[in-house]
């Protein structure tokens, strides 16, 4: 099939994504990554698919005020609920591709991109892209998902989908978010793009954890393009996928609080 929709964050997938998934799987690698940029004294920083904004807030609180920080992200609708939002201090917001970034040459000492890179559809390419707005010695910092298996809510919502529907299960978790976690691919990729330093490749494990399996299962489903998958299979059938997911992530972590294993790379390669 088709996965353009897998770039695809519109409608009401950005207040979801904002609201459920933000708290329960990027708040704490945003804050992580934030600490990492700050040792670095960066002057000017751009964010490349900042999506609602955590990571962008992170960094401006961890950062001088007399810091440059852009942040772009290629959906409106995820740029626009980043802006309502806000970050607490002077943020130049602009949707951009990463794939062909719309500044000059050697414009920033530090791009930093959580979760994205995983959408780009030629790694190498965008990799490229962020060298070249990257002045000399400058550095990239990105994170990815590390396989599905790893994560473990993400892995038992995919799972209970496949039961959902048997015939062309939605592997849009697997298949994107969860899909680019080899290291030596990404090693690669950076070689490709031009990037003769060797990259740091952190592996980071922290915890998801959710006031009942009710939230997991909305944040999966309606809050991510997953939710395309789904209603490309049935129109109406959002609530009952919900519902399976909801029902296996109780079936494995208990109907009341759940907790669980989320992990992550994080990449940092210099100029």
């Amino acid at each position: 099939m088709s996965t353009h929709g897998d770039k695809v964050f519109a409608g009401a997938v950005p207040r979801l994504y904002e609201t459920h998934l933000v708290p329960l799987i990027f708040t704490a690698y945003a804050d992580d990554m934030a600490r990492r940029i700050a040792s670095r004294k960066p002057r000017r920083v751009l964010e490349v698919a900042a999506g609602t904004g955590v990571l962008t807030r992170a960094l401006a609180k961890a950062l001088g005020a007399d810091v440059s920080l852009v942040a772009t992200d290629l959906n409106e609708g995820m740029l626009s609920e980043a802006k309502s939002i806000g970050a607490g201090r002077s943020v130049t917001w602009r949707q951009a591709d990463a794939m062909a970034l719309p500044f000059d040459d050697g414009s920033f000492d530090t791009i930093v991109c959580q979760f994205g890179a995983m959408f780009f559809p030629d790694k190498a390419a965008a990799f490229r892209e962020a060298r070249r707005v990257l002045a000399p010695g400058g550095t990239l910092a990105f994170s990815v998902w590390d396989r599905i298996e790893d994560n473990e809510f993400a892995d038992v919502v995919t799972r209970s989908l496949a039961t959902r529907f048997p015939g062309d299960p939605p592997r849009f978790l697997a298949r994107t978010p969860h899909g680019y976690h080899d290291r030596a691919a990404i090693a690669r990729h950076l070689a490709q793009a031009g990037f003769t330093a060797p990259a740091t490749i952190d592996t980071v494990a922290e915890r998801s954890r959710a006031a009942s399996p009710d939230i997991p299962a909305l944040a999966y489903c309606a809050g991510t393009p997953l939710r395309n998958e789904i209603e490309a299979r049935d129109p109406t059938g959002l609530d009952a996928a919900v519902r399976v997911a909801a029902d296996a992530l109780a079936e494995r972590f208990g109907r009341g609080p759940i907790d669980g294993k989320i992990q992550a790379h994080v990449v940092i390669v210099d100029a």
